[in-house]
């Protein structure tokens, strides 16, 4: 039976459950909140990204999450500066080319400032001078970094971004730093 934990990853949290960094004062990683013996992350986010993390004890189905192969859909939450246009979004809709080549054509819409979103810690910084806007992006691929490639190359840097949903796998009303059993099937 396939045992999975879903977790709320906080801003500055290492996808991992060591940190084989640099030397000196250590950064938190995933051992700080999931004390599961032989579970191991389905795909990474990045330390400056936050929201869902799959993690399992079972190989195959770690592979068959993480693997670009089986297209699996990542939703987020894209806080980016800067106002959205059209054209914008319709060049993250088509896909776009970055060094590593083009990219999946995306699912992109620009929604309200969500509301029951906990405040990131450090904050976003705020400038009065330039608006922000927020997006939701579905990609089928998982890149390094793709997210904030795709929408710097459109001209929309990220100042936040936080990962909703893995499949049938969803963040829901869990907080920064708690961890659930699934109950989904997540195919």
């Amino acid at each position: 039976m396939n045992r999975v934990i879903l977790f709320n990853k906080p801003y500055g949290v290492l996808s991992q459950f060591t940190d084989k960094g640099t030397a000196g004062s250590p950064r938190p990683t995933l051992s700080a909140y999931i004390d599961e013996p032989g579970f191991y992350p389905a795909g990474r986010l990045d330390r400056d990204s936050e929201g869902l993390m799959v993690l399992t004890d079972q190989g195959a189905l770690q592979a068959r999450i993480a693997h670009p192969k089986y297209k699996r859909p990542k939703g987020y939450l894209v806080q980016v500066e800067g106002t959205p246009s059209d054209a914008q979004l319709a060049a993250l809709r088509k896909g776009v080319t970055l060094k590593d080549g083009p990219t999946k054509p995306a699912e992109v819409r620009k929604i309200d400032p969500p509301a029951s979103l906990w405040e990131r810690d450090p904050p976003v910084r705020f400038r009065k001078t330039v608006p922000d806007a927020w997006l939701e992006i579905t990609i089928r691929e998982g890149r390094n970094r793709q997210v904030r490639r795709m929408t710097a190359h459109v001209g929309l840097p990220t100042l936040r971004l936080i990962r909703i949903s893995i499949g049938d796998w969803h963040l829901g009303g869990l907080q920064p730093g708690a961890w659930r059993w699934s109950t989904e099937a997540g195919r």
